[in-house]
């Protein structure tokens, strides 16, 4: 999809609330949810979203990410209006998650954009919030660091758009009551592609890796011993959807370890799959390379590699 243009003089003018490159070191996992009906889509009529969602998630690709203290940025000038901080960073469904019944948006804050336009940011880390109530923002400040705060699973910082107190998507403004690909104007003072779905990380690890593990982004290895009775690539993606193929591939200096091609049999906000293969006798010292790819539709859409070096 090409990426449509920003709004015309005199609407509000939106600058990405994270300082990251987005389909790099960030993506965008859900959008604002244009089905009215109980069922979701987001504006393209994909499924990167859920019922009711309310605003654009950019996220980051593991738990590790967030060691990097990645800065959360006002969207537009204007002033504070309210602001949370205190609720620890800790993802829910997990063990010793907190209650985050009515504060789901967890450690953010609200600014006021003026003529009815208001944006807000969720999900900020504990202890981050750089900004008061009355602070007066340029566009660009700083507010704080992506985090894992509230009614989320992953790192992220929610932001969601309003004008007159009513959800806008500034992907697509004007009003509609059907999703679909569109050359409107959004809201972005740069126009941003949409990636339907992509590799979010690829390891090589000892063993099948847990999904927490993988999530977090700790389950890859950085070396492994000649001994070790397995060695193992994995993929970490977005957006799958109906039949695509998740194409795994593990070499090493004797040629192929492993390969195995996997289909999504439904569609997953994000998912994982490994493949692999056990010794007895032990692997050759060097370089291992794991490869994998998404394919849809017979096209490859996205691929990522990694390695590791095995030592004797």
């Amino acid at each position: 999809m090409s990426p449509a243009s920003p709004v015309l003089a005199g609407d509000i003018s939106l600058g990405l609330p994270i300082d990251c490159v987005i389909g790099d070191s960030c993506y965008i996992q859900n959008y604002v949810d244009a089905d009215p009906s109980d069922a979701m889509a987001d504006f393209t009529c994909g499924n990167l979203s859920y019922d009711g969602h309310k605003g654009t998630d950019f996220a980051l690709p593991t738990g590790l990410d967030l060691e990097d203290n990645v800065p959360v940025l006002a969207s537009a000038a204007g002033t504070v209006t309210a602001t949370r901080d205190g609720m620890k960073d800790h993802r829910q469904r997990t063990a010793g998650a907190p209650d985050v019944t009515d504060v789901e948006c967890g450690n953010g804050l609200v600014i006021d954009h003026g003529a009815g336009w208001t944006t807000q940011y969720c999900h900020m880390m504990q202890g981050s919030i750089h900004v008061k109530k009355g602070d007066r923002l340029d566009k660009g400040a700083l507010l704080g660091y992506v985090g894992l705060s509230g009614m989320t699973e992953f790192p992220h910082v929610h932001l969601a758009v309003r004008k007159d107190g009513k959800v806008v998507d500034p992907f697509r403004p004007e009003p509609t009551t059907t999703c679909g690909e569109t050359d409107a104007q959004t809201l972005w003072d740069s126009p941003l592609a949409y990636q339907s779905s992509g590799l979010l990380s690829v390891g090589i690890t000892s063993k099948i890796p847990d999904y927490d593990d993988v999530k977090a982004g700790t389950a890859q290895a950085e070396t492994l011993p000649s001994d070790s009775s397995a060695l193992v690539v994995f993929g970490f993606a977005f957006g799958g959807q109906d039949n695509d193929i998740m194409r795994l591939e593990l070499t090493g200096p004797n040629g192929t370890v492993a390969s195995r091609d996997v289909t999504v049999n439904k569609p997953q906000a994000q998912y994982f799959n490994a493949t692999g293969r056990k010794s007895s006798t032990g692997w050759p010292a060097g370089t291992y390379m794991g490869k994998v790819q998404i394919i849809r539709d017979g096209k490859m859409i996205d691929a990522q590699t990694n390695q590791i070096t095995v030592t004797p």
